[in-house]
């Protein structure tokens, strides 16, 4: 009795399936091959006195050479805004300055593609620059990347800090810790300048020093009928362990 032919469809859908998936996987293995990430590189933040020339320093990191297809896009989110937009392309070596007032006519290019830098220059900043900035690299077939952001203030010259905040709390560190160094030096030389150790090298022919060189033991109880009497010991010698010492400097009678 032959199987129905649904049956036989339904008996093969499980080997289409896994073929189906295999060929899946190899196309997204190749894809990941060819298509690898690409790093884009911002400071942080930056500092700019109103009235003079700005530059946003923009870097990245790719595993292709760059060519005709790399392009770069900067775009600005004004402060206090939630919109972003595009101000600035840079790509076959053409510059295309958008018509946004804030940075018409004051935009140039200041990178080098084949040095992985994309920088630009911004001429005359304002207080209405103050904002974030975002900086975008393609390089196919490396497209995909986390753009750079930097967050860029505008300041009035006085203000301008002339380093930042980690480099001058540094600095008072070190100096501090090199002032509490020294004074603790300065206050050991005068302690042992004051209190300067005594230094015996052994006995010497005045009575009234102890011995440091001789072996400590109990002194020897002498068989006399009577107990000596000092001649020329001072009361400190007389008491020392030293009986060798003290016989040799004490005169009996």
């Amino acid at each position: 009795m032959a199987a129905p032919a649904g049956a036989g469809a339904l008996i093969a859908s499980p080997d289409r399936r896994r073929c189906l998936w295999s060929v899946l996987a190899a196309a997204l293995g190749l894809l990941t091959y060819a298509v690898s990430a690409l790093e884009v590189y911002t400071p942080k933040e930056i500092f700019v006195p109103n009235g003079t020339q700005g530059k946003l320093p923009c870097k990245f990191k790719s595993t292709n050479s760059t060519g005709t297809l790399t392009s770069v896009s900067w775009s600005f989110q004004p402060e206090g805004s939630d919109t972003t937009v595009s101000f600035f392309h840079y790509s076959q070596g053409q510059v295309y300055a958008g018509n946004y007032p804030p940075f018409k006519d004051r935009i140039s290019w200041a990178g080098d593609l084949d040095k992985k830098d994309a920088s630009i220059n911004i001429e005359n900043m304002q207080f209405i620059h103050n904002g974030t900035y975002i900086c975008d690299v393609k390089n196919p077939p490396d497209i995909v990347a986390q753009p750079g952001h930097i967050r860029l203030y505008v300041v009035e010259k006085e203000i301008l800090p002339a380093f930042p905040v980690w480099v001058v709390v540094g600095i008072v560190t070190a100096v501090v810790l090199g002032l509490t160094l020294l004074i603790a030096v300065i206050l050991a030389v005068l302690y042992r300048r004051r209190n300067p150790k005594q230094d015996y090298t052994g006995w010497t022919a005045s009575p009234y020093k102890l011995c440091r060189t001789c072996v400590l033991r109990p002194l020897e109880p002498m068989h006399l009928k009577e107990p000596p009497q000092r001649k020329s010991c001072s009361p400190q010698l007389w008491n020392s362990p030293c009986s060798l010492q003290l016989e040799e400097a004490c005169s009996w009678q």
